[in-house]
């Protein structure tokens, strides 16, 4: 199952040294979960600090596991904004 996901930095919490340290670990992590296949795509934000993720788990529950690996997640530094469900798009789906 794939999610729509979108993240965001608290930065009306934390500053930027605060982040930094951490940045590097991050990098790594979302490596490893591309590696994995968990992380099929991954934009940084146009709007915002943060990230949009193209994410592959079995349910909603282990898509939330794998976001919880993140250092910033960790760390309370990073908002999960939205988590959404993906179905194939019905035009590309043959009628049952």
């Amino acid at each position: 199952m794939q999610f729509v996901v979108l993240t965001r930095r608290k930065t009306e919490q934390f500053g930027d040294a605060q982040f930094a340290p951490l940045l590097d670990a991050e990098a790594q992590r979302v490596r490893e979960l591309y590696a994995e296949g968990v992380i099929r795509q991954i934009w940084a934000r146009g709007d915002t600090a943060g990230a949009c993720h193209l994410l592959e788990a079995r349910d909603e529950n282990e898509a939330r596991e794998k976001l919880h690996t993140l250092p910033l997640h960790d760390a309370g530094m990073l908002e999960l904004v939205a988590l959404v469900p993906l179905k194939p798009y019905r035009a590309f789906c043959p009628r049952a």
